[in-house]
């Protein structure tokens, strides 16, 4: 704190100050402080000048400074909407190519299955082949059958006959 006799020299400075005329000036340099001289248009009028003020001003900053923001963030985002949006195109065109590649595969798999069905329905199995293996020799065993007996009764029939 500051002590008695330094309040009375500073009182005794500021009275003695004032009666010879000067003014202690602080260094406050305000813009309202500055802008309190009236600005003179005519030699008859005299016009104050209008301080914009910090609140105004601030407000008048910030709306600024968002439009801006806001419309840098707004290019930025339809940008890349552009890209995301091209590169989902390209990502759909590869699909169908592939779409189109499978089916064209499952297509010429189901030809080939249908081919093979055919086939195998006109084909013989391995018991078809057996029978038909053991029918031709019934009939050839059957067959020389009927020579050995075809010669017999050749054979017989000279010899039995009378003459």
């Amino acid at each position: 704190m500051a002590s008695p006799q330094s309040r009375a020299s500073l009182l005794a400075r500021r009275l003695a100050s004032r009666q010879t005329g000067s003014t202690i000036r602080s260094f406050t340099a305000s813009r309202l402080a500055l802008t309190d001289a009236p600005v003179i248009v005519d030699a008859t009028t005299v016009r104050p000048k209008k301080p914009i003020g910090g609140f105004r001003g601030g407000i008048f900053g910030f709306l600024l400074g968002f439009s801006v923001a806001s419309a840098y963030a707004s290019y930025r985002l339809l940008e890349e909407y552009k890209i995301a949006s091209a590169l989902l195109q390209a990502s759909v065109e590869d699909l169908q190519s592939s779409t189109d590649k499978v089916s064209t595969h499952i297509r010429r798999i189901e030809a080939v299955e249908t081919n093979l069905k055919a086939l195998s329905e006109a084909t013989s199995t391995k018991e078809d082949h057996k029978k038909v293996r053991a029918e031709m020799r019934r009939l050839y065993d059957g067959l020389h059958v009927e020579q050995d007996l075809h010669t017999l009764t050749k054979a017989e029939s000279t010899s039995l006959r009378p003459s």
